[in-house]
């Protein structure tokens, strides 16, 4: 078993306390500006109290009582706590202090008092709980109690990368397609089975969730996200919702907020709905295309779209280096975005999930696809990554290795307009195709090696990161499955 890397917060963590008190800098965390996002407390603190009046509004029409105040760990798991709707002003202006010791990813127990920052722009009435005496919830940054932004903070480390990113004349913006499941829980025996029999793009009554998913998009809408479409996809009790693209910041929080909705509407149809990369044997896993593009800082011009560049697709340098960095990056992206054990059960040949890193301006069984849209609508989609990876902590780590590609202009090579899945080895490797990682300890071996990809997060977050997950990795190699003691029970 890999070295178990020791949590920074077990002994050193008294020192870079006083780090913080004394104002000094942070190790593995750059100064950070406020060209895009403020992160510097006092400022949030002015900026909260210009919004407060128009929530406090939006608090007495819709007759809210209570409001969750809601941040992520470092899995992207939504952690909250509730205040009666009186105490939000203060909390706006002032944030409320919590404990944070017992938060995956955080910190331990002789430093646990956190603060977390309401962002106003985020408040949004829960639309599945009670009408009367309404409940909402506001999307939360993690401060130190001396104002010190918290290095842990997935949202307030994104906002930090693409700070940098504004600085280098870049603003990033991503559209995510997260597929989910809808599965059927036996109160018996817990087995769970998909919901329906339904296929890509089905109706009823192969498709059974056709009201499920409207309910979604109502609740969806109420929480501020523009919908763009939504189908039954390919596995039995698969489907797939899609919400207007953003800067990264605004998606991830609207894909933790897509997650939430979800989960909550098909609880209350009796229902599990899941976001697991490949939760049934034999059939597609969930995927979370990204689609992605670079414009300037003030988001006027698409830098992906080049009208003079016929020979490559009319894509600019800038969108092929962008593409060539996350081709160069890949496995050690794999362990950011495709965290979970289960994740490389997805990505294997057979199921639609891209295997080979290759890019084609066409080509679905490629790591990267070009959609045929050109002009403002030009983009990438980065096919590998899964619905269970944290957007904040991903988005990151795709900008960072695809500035990366412009910064060192690293060629993605030529695409490949050929169906990989049925090449040969050896036409893969004449070609210069490699593989994907076939399980997260490869992907954590690629993510330690890869000092680029680390850049996009505190050392707090990687060291969190690799703690946790190489001990995911111990657990489930230790671990017997049914599966084994069918097969070689005989032996």
């Amino acid at each position: 078993m890999p070295r178990r890397l020791q949590n920074v917060y077990k002994v050193p963590g008294r020192g870079r306390h006083q780090l913080r008190i004394a104002g000094k800098s942070i190790p593995g965390v750059s100064p950070l500006a406020d060209e895009v996002y403020t992160v510097d407390f006092k400022k949030r603190q002015k900026e909260n109290e210009e919004k407060v009046e128009k929530v406090m509004e939006q608090v007495e029409s819709k007759d809210v009582k209570f409001v969750r105040l809601q941040f992520v760990d470092i899995h992207g798991f939504v952690k909250n706590f509730a205040i009666p709707a009186e105490r939000l002003e203060d909390a706006l202006v002032e944030g409320v202090l919590f404990d944070g010791s017992s938060i995956d990813g955080f910190v331990d127990i002789e430093e646990s008092d956190m603060i977390a920052m309401p962002d106003p722009d985020t408040f949004a009435v829960l639309p599945w709980r009670p009408r009367e005496g309404k409940v909402a919830r506001i999307i939360c940054d993690v401060y130190w109690p001396e104002g010190k932004p918290f290095e842990g903070c997935p949202r307030l480390n994104l906002k930090r990368v693409m700070n940098e990113l504004a600085e280098k004349g870049y603003m990033m913006y991503c559209g995510p397609e997260c597929e989910f499941y809808l599965l059927k829980q036996d109160p018996e025996t817990g087995e769970v089975e998909a919901h329906d029999e339904g296929g890509y793009f089905d109706f009823y009554p192969l498709d059974r969730a056709e009201d499920i998913r409207r309910e979604i998009i109502f609740a969806m809408e109420e929480f501020g996200l523009e919908v763009e479409m939504s189908h039954h996809e390919v596995g039995p009790g698969q489907h797939e919702i899609d919400f207007k693209f953003a800067d990264a910041v605004t998606t991830a929080d609207n894909v933790i907020s897509f997650k939430q909705i979800v989960k909550a509407i098909a609880r209350k149809h009796g229902l599990i709905a899941t976001f697991m990369p490949k939760p049934i044997y034999g059939e597609n896993g969930n995927g979370m295309h990204v689609h992605q593009s670079l414009w300037d800082p003030e988001g006027k011009e698409n830098l992906f779209y080049d009208p003079d560049a016929e020979d490559q697709y009319y894509l600019s340098d800038t969108a092929l280096y962008y593409i060539g960095g996350i081709m160069e990056h890949a496995h050690a992206l794999c362990a950011v975005c495709n965290p979970l054990v289960n994740s490389y059960k997805r990505l294997v040949p057979g199921y639609e999930a891209p295997v080979y890193i290759a890019w084609s301006p066409k080509n679905r069984s490629a790591f990267i696809r070009v959609p045929a849209a050109r002009g403002k609508a030009t983009r990438i989609e980065y096919r590998s990554p899964d619905p269970a990876c944290n957007p904040y902590l991903a988005f990151a780590a795709m900008a960072v290795a695809g500035v990366d590609g412009i910064e060192n202009k690293i060629d993605p090579g030529d695409p490949v307009n050929e169906n990989l899945y049925e090449m040969s080895e050896e036409e893969r490797k004449e070609l210069g195709i490699e593989h994907l990682p076939e399980n997260l300890r490869d992907a954590l071996e690629a993510f330690k090696e890869d000092e680029v990809v680390q850049s996009a997060f505190t050392d707090h977050i990687v060291e969190q990161w690799l703690e946790l997950k190489w001990e995911e990795w111990s657990e489930y190699r230790e671990r017997v499955t049914k599966w084994e003691i069918k097969k070689f029970i005989v032996y």
